[in-house]
């Protein structure tokens, strides 16, 4: 069976304010359609925003949102230009990141990890 990951879905209370966070600080493109909005890069859907019901306690869920960056300082420097601070830069194997929270409370982080070069050993697996 072929699996693959087609999106990922954010709850936002104002869907507006939260596209503008990600079209504004992560390149996306926003594109409205029925009740949600598709922020898409090169024209590929990346992230739904949706309308969050009254019952939905926003930043509560266990999930990451990760962004892939070359150079995590000049990101990070780019970024507290247009008004989002990261926290800390931390360090991973062979590779950086950072955090911040969208308007939601939800986690963001840009990672340096997909240009990074692993040793993948059995004895680091």
């Amino acid at each position: 069976m072929d699996i693959s990951l087609s999106g990922v879905i954010i709850y936002a209370k104002d869907v507006e304010k939260t596209a503008e966070f990600y079209t504004t600080h992560f390149g996306l493109d926003a594109h409205r359609e029925d009740r949600l909005i598709s922020l898409r890069k090169d024209n590929q859907e990346v992230i739904l925003i949706h309308k969050a019901g009254a019952a939905v306690k926003l930043g509560q869920a266990c999930i990451k949102l990760v962004f892939s960056v070359p150079d995590v300082e000049a990101f990070k420097a780019h970024a507290l230009k247009n008004g989002l601070k990261f926290g800390a830069t931390h360090k991973g194997n062979g590779y950086l990141f950072a955090n911040a929270k969208d308007p939601d409370k939800n986690n963001v982080c840009i990672s340096s990890r997909a240009y990074a070069q692993f040793n993948l050993s059995t004895s680091e697996r």
